[in-house]
């Protein structure tokens, strides 16, 4: 039974409105994965905000169109599924690229990040960017840094001179 041009609206629609708030997309072929494997992925991807779905080419060019991921339309060919990061650009590359270290039939084809598209080959480093939460870590950390530094430095002349008089002293005592 096919799906009725209502549910294809729909469909773009859906897919439309989660691409124009994504971070990131990535699309996979999936040939050969079952069903059950197929649950796994959604439910993995779910938990980490990432929205995974299998549309047909047609309507994933449609549904991309007039959004930064406009750039993967001429390559949308065969089987392919998209997953779209909701929560920061490398959410979707980690999970596809953690489920195809057990899964190697699915194989990412592609990826667009900023209205620019990369080789699927590219995915490590899309997975390797921080969350926003590391980010924000890594940047208090950074600013930090000076301000540390600059307390100890402040901290070390009190000393410097303790151990200065203690040394004169010393030398006085022993001569």
């Amino acid at each position: 039974m096919g799906v009725s041009l209502e549910q294809k609206k729909r469909m773009v629609q859906e897919v439309a409105e989660v691409a124009g708030q994504a971070h990131s997309a990535l699309a996979a072929e999936y040939r050969g994965l079952s069903a059950g494997e197929m649950d796994t992925l959604r439910v993995q991807a779910r938990e980490a905000g990432v929205y995974v779905r299998v549309v047909k080419n047609t309507l994933a060019r449609r549904a991309v169109e007039g959004t930064e991921f406009e750039c993967m339309t001429d390559e949308l060919q065969g089987p392919l599924l998209l997953a779209f990061s909701q929560e920061d650009p490398g959410s979707a590359a980690r999970v596809l690229k953690s489920f195809s270290k057990e899964h190697d039939q699915l194989v990412v084809t592609m990826l667009a990040v900023g209205g620019e598209k990369f080789p699927g080959s590219e995915i490590d480093r899309l997975a390797t960017l921080p969350t926003y939460d590391e980010a924000i870590s890594r940047l208090m950390a950074t600013m930090k840094a000076p301000v540390q530094k600059f307390a100890t430095t402040l901290n070390e002349v009190p000393g410097k001179l303790v151990r200065t008089v203690a040394a004169v002293k010393d030398a006085k005592q022993s001569g």
